[in-house]
Parts: structure tokens; C-alpha cells; sequence
């Protein structure tokens, strides 16, 4: 958290307030991320335990959004922060949202290892399941640029969702190509689409976060701009 500057409030009520709040992020990042894994093995395990508990296990990510929302309300009324602080709150407001969508995301994921897929569909599968590490790399890396307000990886971060949205493509386009060839099999195939598209806005909400981080150290608002 080299960038955070925690300590230098004259409240210590107020800097423990902070740094109270950025430890359930990071606790709750640590679960989204785990959410994301078990969704992808249970994928490329067929299993469906696995995939039934990721199915089941929203909740605890849920209650961490509604709490940590609570602490920054609490904070913005009790503390009225200005400039850095201010723009601190705002990013984790906004950040705790995308994680739990990223969580609702890993459920849709997890539904292809319920489907009756047969050895037919393995090749698709397995380039599913590259994206889908590739998503979770992605989403590592940025909650690592989260803890340490690192600019520098949110920027190279923000940028391999390019890499993300090519491999998609590729995929949804040997999935439309499958389903032509073997319309009967279009009820299952649909699932593996879904899921890849899950991925996809995975790696947009990894890129929205990246920009947070931008935001709060350089106030610098890269929404509709190059991150640099």
C-alpha cells in the first residue's frame, strides 16, 4: 500500500477507519479470485460438486459488498474527506461493486460443468479453459495493483484486456462455427458461450478497476482515454 499514505491523518481513529476498510477489499478480493478459480477447475474437472458450491457461495461476497459499502458511507459522513481521501473512497466504492458482479460472473461459469458435454466438445473446452486462466492471471495481477496502488500495473493490466478480447473472439468464433456443423448440439454449446462472454466482462471489470487505481493516485480520470 506504498501509495496510500495511511498515517499521515491527525485522527488515528480516521487511519485505522481506512485501513479497516481496505482489509475487507482485500479479503473480499481474495474470495472473488478463489470464486473464479474453483468455477474454471470445475470446468476442466467436469466437477459438478465443485461447480454446485461455487453456485452456493455468493452470499459471502455479497455480505462483504453491503459491509464494506456501510464502513464508506459511515467514513464520508463521519470524516468528510477531501481530495486523496476522497478519491480513495470513491475507488473502493466502485471497486467492491465490480468485484461482486466478477463474482457473478464465476456462477455463470461454473453452469458448463453441469451441462452433458460430450468428448466432442473437449477442444472447445480446453480453449475455454485458456481464456479463462488468462482472465484469472488478469484478475490476480490487478488486485495485486489494488494493494500496492501500483499505477505502473494497472496500466500494463488495463492493457492485456486487448490480449483477453482477441482470444474471445477467436473462440466465439469456433464455437458459431461448431454449432453450425452440429446444430444438434447448440442447447450445450450456448452454455460454453455464455461462459466465455462471463470471462470476457471479467476482464472489463478488471480493466474498470485498473482505472480506479489510476484515478486515486494521479486523479486522473481514464475512462474514455488512453491510461498513460
Amino acid at each position: 500500500m506504498d501509495n496510500l499514505n495511511i498515517g499521515r491523518h491527525i485522527s488515528g481513529q480516521f487511519n485505522e477507519d481506512l485501513e479497516r476498510v481496505i482489509n475487507h477489499v482485500m479479503q473480499m478480493g481474495g474470495l472473488v479470485e478463489k470464486q473464479l478459480s474453483d468455477a474454471l477447475t470445475a470446468v476442466a474437472d467436469s466437477d459438478e460438486n465443485l461447480a454446485n458450491k461455487v453456485l452456493t457461495s455468493d452470499d459471502a461476497i455479497n455480505d462483504f459488498e453491503v459491509s464494506i459499502d456501510d464502513e464508506c458511507t459511515r467514513i464520508i459522513a463521519k470524516r468528510q474527506p477531501a481530495a486523496g481521501d476522497l478519491r480513495l473512497i470513491m475507488a473502493i466504492v466502485k471497486t467492491i461493486a465490480d468485484l461482486e458482479r466478477i463474482g457473478d460472473e464465476a456462477q455463470k461459469i461454473s453452469q458448463v460443468a453441469l451441462e452433458s458435454l460430450t468428448s466432442a466438445h473437449k477442444d472447445l473446452l480446453r480453449n475455454l479453459e485458456n481464456l479463462g486462466r488468462r482472465v484469472l492471471e488478469c484478475l490476480q495481477t490487478t488486485l495485486d495493483a489494488f494493494t500496492r496502488m501500483d499505477v505502473e500495473t494497472a496500466i500494463k493490466t488495463h492493457k492485456s484486456d486487448e490480449k483477453i478480447d482477441r482470444e474471445y473472439e477467436a473462440l466465439m468464433r469456433q464455437l458459431m462455427t461448431y454449432m453450425m456443423e452440429e446444430p444438434r448440439s447448440i442447447p450445450q454449446i450456448m452454455s460454453v458461450i455464455w461462459s466465455a462472454r462471463a470471462l470476457e466482462r471479467i476482464g472489463d471489470r478488471c480493466q474498470n478497476i485498473c482505472e480506479y487505481i489510476i484515478y486515486f493516485v494521479n486523479g486522473k480520470v481514464v475512462r474514455h482515454s488512453s491510461p498513460e
